[in-house]
């Protein structure tokens, strides 16, 4: 029988129906005051539907929020809230992700759905509350159902405080630029036909630079993005890789990038020829128009991909950086920028290894120091036997499957996680989730035991008590095949204190960790055979998502959750959920 909110309500905490009215009436009064106070408060309307698109010679329809590919660009300043009625007009079952957003106490609008929600069904709305806190810089919002995420998804720009100011000069002028990918074929069937046949998702057609695949790509020639500049000022770019399936590497010819800031929050600046941007980061970005001959220069970007064997689409995408007031008849050919190779593990780590936090007076940083809660996640891809007679198409007959910690993430059918969790419904979940591979192996090996490939299907959450200090390894295996994994973190900022290659060891690799300027980061790239160590205080209660932003590897079911306990405080706990929450 399916759960019903309105009769449940009642006896999860309340005695009478008129204390449970007075604990929502003023914890919804609270909410508003206290936002208010801090900020502006920004209202939406995203519908979501199909339209009619013109890509590489061929016409189709894709899901559009507004019409627009890619969507709509929100913006805020930090402190602000936003307001955002979401309609679904599709044929699809959809949620949408705040992604860099910590949604602080208000994990129901979080997004992932059967995680802290179930999906807006067609014909429905669900209205989001975005309450920003530290967030400053460029953030991100895309789809979090199925693969609707390829084609929904918008920059979310975050300006500092009213009466504030940039930690650097304040650019000329500010540009998006949003990195995808566009599929000839339907994309919403491409993990269903996957999911038939037990293999590796087709790959992508064309990667494109704010929705447009460039000059190098049939038919995309004259509709190629192009960035005008004025010679002598400096301009922000706002990088999001909205990418699928590949870490991307981007540069611009004959131009130096600053890096300044990433997933929302500010580093120490970089100066880079390139950078390599993991599906789900976003990157603040200077760029100095300083070419004195004036003319037409390429960006581009490309993959990094470091998987043996596998299949991926090695295509460049390609915009135009125009000067202005460059010759009419400007003849010469735009000049394309030295992007790494593919598979330059060394180029992408080199990049990564410099990031630090501008840990100033204004920009402090709190990185805890002392930690209690001790925790060691593998991330692995797996193979599961077929269902049916007839054997898949996948390796040794078998299908892909992915996990964490031998756990692959199953959602369940008729409720989200947070609401069983929220309205007691039992049976939904175990809270049982291993803090260490309970199957301990030499990760990295080149070879490893045949009997390391399978993994479990499970609904286990793994508790936090509120406040708890954190310390997750973050160790990437070669069971099958070694990737890099970018891992994203729902409701959190964290510290990166170090990374590495090989196996971690926790009595020598913790001598080398950074505990003064560390970065803070919203999704971190787990290297190829490597490990990745974070920390975070544990002071977001709700239910929050851990999962690789490869979207193959997340629909394989390499996932897991947190559920964090509240805090003893009425401000330290989970606000109730709203009245329009989507019912499964």
């Amino acid at each position: 029988m399916a759960y019903d909110p309105s009769q449940m309500m009642i006896t999860n905490k309340f005695k009478t129906p008129a204390s449970a009215l007075r604990f929502l009436l003023l914890s919804a009064l609270y909410f508003l005051l206290i936002h208010a106070a801090n900020g502006k408060v920004h209202h939406h309307k995203f519908v979501i539907r199909s339209a009619p698109f013109t890509r590489l010679c061929s016409s189709k329809n894709i899901l559009t929020v507004n019409g627009q590919f890619p969507g709509p660009t929100l913006k805020a300043h930090r402190g602000d809230t936003l307001v955002v009625k979401v309609y679904n007009q599709a044929n699809y079952n959809l949620t949408i992700h705040w992604h860099g957003s910590n949604q602080v106490r208000n994990p129901w609008s979080d997004g992932p759905g059967y995680i802290t929600q179930c999906p807006i069904k067609p014909g429905n709305m669900f209205k989001q509350i975005i309450n920003l806190s530290t967030e400053e810089g460029t953030i991100w919002w895309h789809a979090h159902q199925g693969w609707a995420r390829a084609t929904v998804h918008g920059a979310f720009i975050i300006y500092p405080k009213r009466g504030h100011t940039y930690p650097f000069p304040k650019p000329h002028a500010e540009v998006p630029i949003i990195l995808g990918e566009w599929w000839k074929e339907d994309v919403m069937e491409v993990p269903n036909v996957a999911n038939i046949t037990g293999r590796q998702p087709n790959t992508s057609d064309a990667y494109t630079i704010n929705g447009q695949p460039g000059y190098l790509y049939p038919c995309s020639k004259k509709d190629t993005f192009k960035m005008n500049v004025d010679y002598g000022k400096t301009y922000l770019l706002r990088i999001i890789n909205a990418v699928m399936e590949e870490e991307i590497f981007f540069a611009i010819a004959n131009h130096k990038l600053t890096l300044v800031g990433k997933d929302g929050l500010y580093l120490k600046p970089i100066k880079t020829d390139y950078i390599m941007i993991t599906p789900g980061q976003s990157m603040d970005i200077l760029l100095e128009a300083n070419q004195r001959s004036l003319g037409h220069y390429f960006m581009a970007a490309r993959p990094y991909f470091s998987v043996d064997g596998a299949r991926f689409d090695n295509t460049t995408t390609t915009a135009l950086l125009v000067y202005n007031n460059s010759h009419k008849h400007h003849k010469k050919s735009p000049i394309l920028p030295n992007l790494p190779p593919y598979n330059n593990t060394q180029a992408s780590t080199i990049f990564t290894k410099k990031f630090r936090s501008l840990a100033t007076k204004t920009h402090p940083i709190n990185v805890p120091k002392k930690v209690d809660t001790h925790l060691l996640f593998t991330f692995s891809v797996n193979l599961l036997n077929c269902t049916h007679d007839k054997p898949c198409n996948g390796p040794f007959g078998m299908r892909f499957s992915a996990s964490v910690n031998n756990v692959s993430l199953v959602h369940p059918a008729n409720i989200d996680f947070l609401s069983a969790y929220y309205y007691k419904v039992p049976g939904v979940f175990e809270m049982d989730f291993p803090k260490k591979p309970k199957r301990e192996f030499n990760y990295t090996a080149d070879e490893l035991p045949e009997y390391v490939l399978g993994t479990s299907p499970g609904t286990k959450v793994l508790v936090l008590e509120y406040d708890a200090s954190v310390e997750l390894i973050l160790q990437g295996t070669n069971v099958l095949a070694s990737d890099n994994h970018p891992i994203h973190l729902h409701g959190y900022t964290f510290y990166v204190v170090g990374s590495g290659f090989g196996n971690f060891d926790p009595k020598q690799d913790p001598k080398n960790y950074n505990l003064i300027d560390p970065p803070q980061e919203t999704t971190v790239g787990l290297p190829k055979n490597g490990w990745v160590a974070i920390r975070f205080k544990a002071n977001n209660p709700g239910m929050w998502l851990l999962h690789c932003h490869i979207e193959r590897h997340a629909s394989w079911g390499m996932n897991m959750v947190f559920l964090v306990k509240d805090g003893p405080t009425p401000q330290t706990q989970m606000i109730p959920p709203p009245k329009d929450l989507p019912k499964c």
